[in-house]
């Protein structure tokens, strides 16, 4: 699937009279300046004045809780562990409760969702993990929305938590949702500061709302270094088809066009289908012709297999793991009510990664936008503009 749309946003920023303006696929001809052709320099604004950065407050939110008599349940989302990614995380924050909080491993489960499943599937998933005693249970997925919202009204003694998710106004049910067009913001910086054909790409799994504040983010943080830059914008599968999200040889196609078309760094939010994405990155890069990827969710330069994963950039790291954690931290301690109703920079929520070194010196820059989101110097646009 396709998507070319103008994208106008104004985000008035109070240092160095920064204003982010520009659309989400330039197509035609280029602006003057620039703006889509292979090898043109992008017209880069300055970082905002305060450099440096504002330290995110640490995780965990409340102090360390006894969970040793806590029995939880996590239901994944498509597949369960090893998609690299959203699932991944959430299970390295079930790990570190264990490590950290004294919950016992024979007191957790893990299942997973199948492909293409129903909506009765998930509900008796759940209700499972309810029959066999776990309390809370984590729901691991906006696709959940619907059965947790039947599951939760016949359990009201029992205590969820839904990611990506705050639709189910339930006293039983706590939302654990993100600022991810904050994190995106950071990458679609680190892309403009970077690319060298001033044309970068954007790859969705699927056309809904919660990846479009991924999109949004990063098109709002390449326009804010340069206005002049072409941003490719492609989804894998519509909105209702979930496929996008496990789909690794569709991510690969769709990266090669961008790729094929100029792009020289290429942001996925595909879950699994993500694979697909470096994949194509990999092949595409030639000693003469350096091409990057952008991963998310976790840093997935130390979770992709080399060599593929040097391609890497950076990822935006949306900390599911900090949000499972301090939620079991949360019931551990007696009170939902510590947590943030979104898990944004200013609590490491969301952020970039470091490793591999590749953009080691941005990071100043990067910091310095990262301090004016946190103080509302920036507002990041979190839907389609």
């Amino acid at each position: 699937m396709r998507i070319s749309r103008g994208f106008v946003l104004a985000a008035a920023v109070l240092t160095s009279a920064l204003v982010v303006t520009g659309c989400a696929r330039d197509t035609g001809t280029p602006q003057q300046g620039g703006g889509g052709t292979a090898g043109t320099e992008c017209t880069r604004n300055p970082a905002p004045a305060a450099a440096g950065g504002t330290a995110a407050t640490p995780a965990p939110i409340a102090p360390n809780a006894d969970a040793s008599g806590l029995k939880v349940g996590l239901a994944y989302d498509i597949g369960g562990r090893g998609d690299l990614s959203f699932n991944d995380s959430a299970a390295a924050g079930l790990e570190k409760a264990i490590s950290d909080l004294g919950l016992q491993q024979a007191n957790t489960r893990e299942l997973a969702a199948a492909e293409n499943e129903s909506e009765d599937a998930a509900a008796t998933r759940l209700r499972q993990l309810v029959a066999d005693g776990f309390n809370p249970v984590i729901a691991v997925g906006f696709k959940y929305a619907t059965a947790l919202q039947t599951v939760a009204a016949e359990n009201p003694n029992v205590q969820f938590a839904i990611v990506d998710d705050a639709t189910v106004e339930l006293p039983n049910v706590t939302p654990l949702v993100f600022a991810e067009e904050q994190g995106s913001f950071l990458v679609g910086a680190a892309a403009a500061l970077k690319t060298t054909s001033c044309q970068i790409g954007f790859v969705g799994g699927v056309d809904v709302p919660l990846i479009h504040k991924f999109e949004a983010g990063y098109v709002a943080g390449a326009k804010a270094v340069a206005p002049n830059i072409e941003v490719d914008v492609d989804y894998i599968s519509p909105a209702g088809d979930f496929s996008g999200f496990n789909d690794s040889a569709r991510g690969t196609e769709v990266a090669r066009g961008q790729l094929d078309g100029g792009a020289d760094i290429v942001y996925q939010a595909a879950g699994a289908s993500g694979q697909g994405v470096f994949e194509a990155v990999n092949t595409a890069t030639t000693p003469d012709a350096q091409k990057f990827a952008i991963g998310v969710d976790s840093d997935q330069y130390n979770t992709v297999a080399a060599p593929v994963n040097e391609v890497i950039m950076t990822s935006m790291l949306k900390r599911v793991d900090v949000a499972v954690f301090n939620y079991i931290n949360a019931v551990a301690g007696g009170s939902t009510g510590s947590l943030p109703e979104a898990f944004d920079l200013s609590v490491d929520g969301v952020g970039y990664s470091t490793s591999g070194g590749k953009i080691d010196d941005i990071t100043d820059q990067l910091d310095a936008y990262k301090a004016a989101i946190i103080s509302g110097e920036i507002k990041v646009p979190s839907a389609r503009q």
